[in-house]
């Protein structure tokens, strides 16, 4: 491969997504080339343990021939046909009948995508549906949390609550944001559990405001993933049940990133004991290997729609393809088959969080959190006080490259860094992360004077 000529292809011709277009020409992109087990090689040959998982997605890691088969097989039996107007592919119907196994109690029922994105999209839609068949056509209001990530189509990125990405579109009116349960950045003096009441009492105080009888949904993430591994306190999420059970309004999680394992149970809404009416997924259900998305419908919405008459005037093209489809049941047969999310969960996971801790004593860590196989750096001029350094996302940004540097692939989220790594990962390779881990966070200091 040339490299120089690749990267002068890249600038002329490819536009990425969440990147600065000008840099990018000015420093060209880097160059992945192949990858094996929980590991990525550039086209320099620097091979770098990967611990984010491509983009949160490659669960198993890079090396599963049975999902690449999968795929193969349904390409070369139907390599596609849609599912509108009442037609099916039997590769659609048994992913539907699987995920519904493995689904939280009482979500039996699936709307295919092609992203989590386009996921998030379904659920305004379903949303919409469900009150006006229901003839409360007032409930319009979705309430979500700042810093939250939901995608980045219009609906998407409406939903979210990233201000970068507001900036930059004119968002739908019908979507409040309320606080995000972000101890370590905005707990102040409260402790934690404090903290968790005081951030889940926020959805009430909305609510009351906007008037319950106008609020169709709330819609948040388990844990906030792309907004810095944000792990709400131990009594935030009771405190949310107890204010959910009290208003008629739709319970949406968000578990685009945490589904399929991360948090040790298959989704984190059974992690935290939670019954959503509408659960988006996408990721790690095709392992990465192909593009699918999704909605799990809880029966209370799905009897409505279902019971309600006339036409759901929604879809896309490829909802259901059936070769990602494929891709799904294999990825789900070896997560079950393997036990895999089991073993992470007895083993691995705690040994994680038990390595992962220990970077907390870093002379630039503010806060080592983490659940499952997710973690976040807090980086931090001064410990005691919480101080950032003077130029925000300056530590985050050198740690990043200071990571790459040292064979890691971490993630700067302002100067947050976070890891979600794969979850086949060995203990051997848990040490790994944790020792180049720690290198880059000592190279940061070092080019940081502290």
């Amino acid at each position: 491969m040339d490299k120089k000529l690749l990267q002068s292809a890249d600038a002329a011709h490819l536009m990425h997504p969440f990147s600065d277009f000008k840099e990018m020409v000015e420093e060209g992109t880097r160059l992945i080339t192949n990858a094996e087990d929980a590991y990525i090689v550039d086209v320099d040959g620097h091979r770098m343990l990967d611990a984010m998982s491509g983009l949160w997605c490659c669960n198993l890691g890079y090396s599963r021939k049975e999902i690449i088969k999968a795929i193969d097989d349904q390409l070369n039996t139907l390599p596609y046909y849609n599912s509108f107007f009442q037609c099916t592919t039997p590769a659609s119907v048994e992913l539907a009948r699987v995920i519904s196994e493995i689904a939280p109690e009482g979500m039996n029922n699936v709307f295919f995508t092609g992203s989590g994105s386009e996921a998030n999209d379904t659920n305004l839609r379903m949303i919409r549906r469900y009150w006006d068949l229901k003839e409360q056509p007032e409930k319009r209001i979705i309430i979500s949390r700042k810093n939250a990530y939901h995608g980045s189509t219009i609906a998407g990125a409406s939903l979210g609550g990233m201000n970068g990405m507001h900036k930059q579109f004119s968002r739908l009116d019908n979507i409040v944001h309320i606080d995000q349960p972000y101890w370590f950045e905005e707990g102040g003096d409260m402790s934690p559990e404090e903290f968790g009441i005081h951030a889940a009492n926020a959805l009430e105080t909305k609510i009351q405001e906007l008037g319950p009888e106008r609020v169709a949904a709330f819609i948040a993430e388990p844990i906030q993933g792309a907004g810095g591994v944000i792990i709400p306190p131990e009594s935030y999420w009771p405190q949310i049940k107890k204010i959910l059970a009290k208003y008629d309004i739709l319970m949406v999680m968000d578990e685009v990133i945490f589904g399929f394992g991360r948090t040790g149970q298959w989704f984190g809404s059974q992690y935290y004991d939670i019954q959503p009416d509408l659960l988006t997924f996408a990721k790690a259900v095709t392992n990465g290997y192909y593009p699918l998305g999704g909605v799990m419908v809880g029966d209370k919405v799905a009897d409505v729609l279902k019971s309600g008459g006339g036409e759901f005037t929604h879809g896309y093209t490829y909802s259901a393809h059936p070769a990602a489809c494929a891709a799904g049941l294999a990825t789900i047969n070896i997560l079950r088959d393997e036990k895999i999310i089991e073993k992470m969960a007895e083993d691995t996971g705690p040994y994680l969080q038990q390595r992962w801790k220990e970077l907390g004593e870093h002379r630039i860590v503010g806060e080592a959190r983490g659940l499952g196989f997710v973690g976040a750096l807090e980086l931090v001029k001064d410990k005691a006080s919480r101080a950032r350094f003077d130029d925000k996302c300056t530590a985050g940004a050198i740690c990043r490259t200071m990571s790459i540097k040292n064979g890691l692939v971490m993630r700067a989220t302002g100067d947050a860094m976070i890891i979600a790594p794969p979850l086949i990962l060995t203990r051997e390779q848990v040490d790994e992360l944790i020792t180049k881990a720690e290198r880059a966070l000592d190279d940061t200091a070092e080019a940081l004077g502290v």
